[in-house]
């Protein structure tokens, strides 16, 4: 499980993350969804201790990601797919964080093929496509089999077929029980994939429904998100 309580980040005036509260529950593909600016990569940031919160607090299992002993193991997460070292196969890529997070290479094995990379896993990872990027960063999130998983714009780079594939993997890895947190601004495959939808503006909560919820209210998932996000900033970041 995630917790995210009054979560505050401040980069000098400027308010990235405002008092921002939800949770994501396990069995569920949550939706992360917002503007460009709206606070969502810097909240992953804070959820993983990539930055330090001003005030507030986010909990993974009850943790702080600092403190987790084996949070490979725990968490996985792919927040940029071009953060990898091109001259490196995809193969030796995981065979270093695995070695490193006491994974056996048979897991890698497996990571990739759960992929599709198994028929480049020797090639140089810097002639890879961005959608190729995407699937060995969603390898490497996946080699510690971790019960929580968080996805930043993932699909980014992926053909339909890609897109479809991804979409049945969040379905399948939620129906293991994982916690799933996953952004993206296609609206229409987040209505195909997505349980529970939290959608954030300026830094601050807008919404927080499951799709169902959302689309009873409105003819689709797009027009509430549309609604809710022009009303944030017509009126200013509210809670619904």
């Amino acid at each position: 499980m995630i917790e995210l309580k009054h979560l505050t980040k401040r980069y000098g005036a400027t308010l990235a993350v405002d008092d921002l509260s939800f949770s994501v529950r396990p069995g569920l593909v949550t939706g992360f969804l917002g503007p460009n600016g709206a606070g969502k990569s810097t909240t992953m940031r804070l959820i993983l201790g990539l930055c330090a919160p001003t005030s507030g607090e986010a909990l993974v299992n009850g943790r702080r990601y600092a403190s987790l002993r084996r949070p490979v193991h725990e968490v996985g997460a792919l927040l940029d797919a071009n953060a990898v070292h091109g001259s490196r196969s995809a193969y030796d890529h995981l065979l270093c964080l695995a070695r490193t997070n006491g994974i056996g290479p048979r897991r890698v094995t497996e990571a990739l093929e759960r992929v599709g990379l198994t028929g480049v896993a020797r090639r140089p990872v810097g002639g890879f496509s961005l959608g190729m990027k995407q699937r060995l960063g969603i390898a490497a999130a996946l080699l510690g089999d971790p019960g929580v998983l968080i996805f930043d714009e993932p699909v980014n780079g992926l053909d339909p077929d890609g897109v479809r594939w991804i979409r049945d993997l969040m379905r399948t890895l939620a129906a293991q029980g994982r916690t799933i947190l996953l952004s993206s601004h296609l609206m229409s495959e987040m209505a195909l994939t997505a349980d529970h939808i939290v959608i954030v503006g300026k830094g601050r909560l807008i919404a927080e429904a499951t799709v169902a919820e959302l689309t009873a209210r409105y003819p689709t998932l797009e027009d509430a998100y549309l609604t809710l996000t022009a009303s944030s900033v017509e009126y200013g970041a509210g809670r619904s």
